[in-house]
């Protein structure tokens, strides 16, 4: 007997299915816990390393490599330009985001995307964080994201799917850190 797997916009529809089904009855299975560490090396540039996290009520052992992440400021904000800037790799994760819960939720309503581009721009004043205006924010005053879609949905069905990316919700809503500092 052969078995087709249904797969739309390259989401396995059927595995989908089967996981909201298998956290509808079990919610405990919906709880997550991802895991950076971030390693300073100099002046404003870091490497941060992510492999093990914990979800589907289990520590994850499936993966096999550790992914790393560099940040770095170009030469005008005092750094080597060896990598993006964290505010650019926060515009990566939103971009990201927002397309997969795109394609993700699309899949699940049967809604095929041909494809899908996007751009970003996230606009800061470095009064906030250089300290000479505590009015001024430190992060981004705001961000705008375009997507390109080539789809049969409108574009109301396709922004309302990208809106359950996590990384939309905790850019747009406040999320509590906490600070702890160390000393060795």
């Amino acid at each position: 007997m052969t078995t087709t797997e249904n797969f739309t916009n390259g989401v396995n529809v059927d595995q989908l299915m089967q996981t909201i089904k298998h956290v509808q009855d079990d919610p405990a299975l919906a709880k997550f816990e991802f895991r950076a560490k971030n390693n300073w090396i100099e002046g404003g540039r870091c490497v941060s390393s992510v492999k093990g996290f914990y979800g589907v009520g289990q520590e994850d052992t499936t993966r096999k490599e550790t992914f790393t992440m560099e940040c770095d400021h170009p030469n005008v904000l005092l750094g080597e330009d060896k990598a993006a800037t964290p505010a650019e790799v926060v515009l990566h994760a939103l971009g990201s985001c927002l397309t997969g819960a795109m394609a993700y939720h699309a899949a699940a309503n049967g809604i095929e995307i041909e494809s899908a581009e996007s751009t970003l721009e996230g606009g800061c004043d470095l009064h906030g964080f250089l300290g000479l205006d505590p009015e001024v924010r430190k992060g981004f005053d705001g961000v705008k994201f375009k997507l390109k879609v080539k789809s049969d949905a409108t574009a109301e069905q396709l922004e309302n799917l990208a809106r359950f990316s996590p990384v939309f919700d905790m850019i747009s809503n406040p999320t509590p850190v906490s600070i702890e500092i160390v000393k060795c």
